[in-house]
């Protein structure tokens, strides 16, 4: 099998045999390169002996100058730790490697993960180029359609139990509530879930009152906003249709980088604002923005609480 079936192989559960075939796993030392890593704390740490030997892990690719999926991502993760309690960085250890090494320095890694209050456990991670290649390779991070991606990446998470040799891939824009009850599960078995609910989508909460905009919002948008239940990362989008026009609206939840590109002065002030996290571009088109636009201007636009969690990312 060449490397790249290999990597592709992790995408799933590789291991579904019994006993004698998880302890002769081959996703050990054998298969996972030990290379050097330095985390935002200026940490070096090795692939394999100190990141992945004996633990549960979580792993995606970021790199900070993206403006589509990552801050998303990042934004969504950090619910999904909340929603986790301890078993996050005590029993699931979660990493985020940069694509972008020479940018990412530790410096400006550590800025994002500040940017995005996510727990100091969680490490952010860059290196030589090659190494961070290779990493995201054996991984399973890379595909060819990671290939054809504009960023190289796409929103992907590795989730992985090295000692029993594991291993499947989720989306990082999974429902967080669904995302979480599945690393448990899969991860730490069922017997030992605390506090997290839910094994498959069927099992979320339902949405009440569903219509486009609503649906649109709790997929797309609560990873990175709320209404009526105040500020985090970003404003509370209660009265939003009130404050602003919906020309402009219109105009910044379609393209929000090229309002910032053009220094439309809303958004540079919402940026300088809510620390600099800029609003991602959705893909969204007219009538989906219109759609949540619609839904935004209900009197009754608001979500079920979800826990003291909601990081948002600036918006108006």
């Amino acid at each position: 099998m060449t490397g790249l079936r290999v990597a592709l192989g992790l995408a799933i559960w590789l291991m579904a045999a019994g006993g004698s075939s998880l302890a002769a796993q081959p996703w050990g030392p054998g298969y996972f390169p030990d290379v050097p890593l330095v985390n935002q704390y200026g940490e070096t740490v090795h692939l394999y002996r100190d990141l992945l030997k004996g633990k549960a892990v979580a792993v995606n690719m970021i790199f900070t100058q993206c403006s589509a999926t990552c801050p998303l991502s990042t934004a969504n993760l950090v619910r999904v730790q909340k929603l986790l309690g301890d078993q996050a960085g005590r029993e699931i250890h979660f990493y985020s490697i940069s694509i972008d090494p020479i940018h990412d320095t530790p410096e400006v890694l550590k800025a994002y993960a500040e940017k995005f209050h996510a727990p100091p456990d969680w490490l952010f991670l860059t290196g030589a180029p090659d190494d961070v290649a290779l990493a995201q390779r054996k991984l399973g991070l890379w595909s060819v359609t990671d290939a054809e991606a504009d960023d190289k990446h796409l929103a992907s998470l590795m989730v992985g139990n090295e000692p029993t040799g594991q291993w499947m891939r989720q989306s990082t824009m999974d429902n967080p509530a669904f995302l979480a009850s599945k690393l448990s599960s899969f991860l730490l078995g069922w017997q030992r879930q605390r506090g997290v609910t839910g094994e498959d989508y069927a099992s979320v909460p339902a949405i009440e009152g569903l219509d486009a905009g609503r649906y649109l919002f709790q997929k797309a948008c609560t990873a990175c906003h709320s209404v009526g239940q105040g500020d985090a990362l970003g404003p509370d989008l209660q009265g939003v249709t009130e404050r602003r026009s919906r020309e402009w609206l219109q105009r910044f939840i379609k393209a929000p980088e090229r309002m910032m590109a053009q220094k439309d002065p809303i958004a540079v002030e919402l940026f300088a604002r809510f620390n600099q996290v800029q609003m991602p571009n959705l893909g969204l088109g007219d009538q989906d923005v219109e759609a949540l636009i619609r839904y935004l201007e209900q009197p009754s636009a608001t979500l079920p609480a979800q826990g003291a969690e909601r990081p948002a990312l600036a918006t108006p």
